[in-house]
């Protein structure tokens, strides 16, 4: 077991299997010395536990839980093609989308799921840049997605 993973343990946490692509595309794709994840949806056992707006059918601190799962995800889909998450140098974007009631402007509040959940699994390498940004609506009415940008070790 990676030492990231033992991280995860000690959270209560588990690393999922990887997410089928819900289209084409590839869950995560390595170009040098970095991996980009598709972006991620807050699946647990292939099911959205959640779907709907934020700020409507679901609320903040629920969305918070879901980037959380999306950050989960994302590190699963890194994985997929580093081998292992102990060769992450640093977490450097995590970009996030959230399905936004028209009044809902709490969009970096949901997406510190993710962000929270990297720094607590990675510690100083989870620290990144970050976009936060409200849309109409996502791939199966999720109501949160995140993609992240990690660079490995060499």
């Amino acid at each position: 077991m990676s030492a990231v993973e033992a991280r995860l343990a000690d959270l209560g946490l588990t690393l999922p299997e990887v997410v089928p692509p819900l289209a084409a595309y590839q869950p995560a794709v390595r170009s040098g010395a970095y991996v980009h994840t598709a972006g991620q949806l807050p699946m647990v056992d292939g099911q959205l536990p959640v779907t709907g707006k934020v700020g409507a059918e679901v609320t903040a601190e629920e969305a918070k839980d879901l980037a959380r799962t999306c950050a989960l995800n994302a590190l699963a889909a890194v994985k997929s093609v580093a081998g292992d998450l102990d060769r992450i140098a640093r977490v450097v974007k995590v970009t996030g989308f959230v399905a936004s009631a028209a009044d809902f402007t709490g969009q970096p509040g949901v997406l510190n799921g993710a962000s929270e959940l990297l720094g607590e699994v990675l510690g100083d390498k989870g620290v990144h840049a970050r976009s936060a940004v409200g849309v109409a609506v996502l791939p199966l009415d999720a109501p949160v997605e995140v993609e992240i940008l990690v660079e490995l070790l060499p």
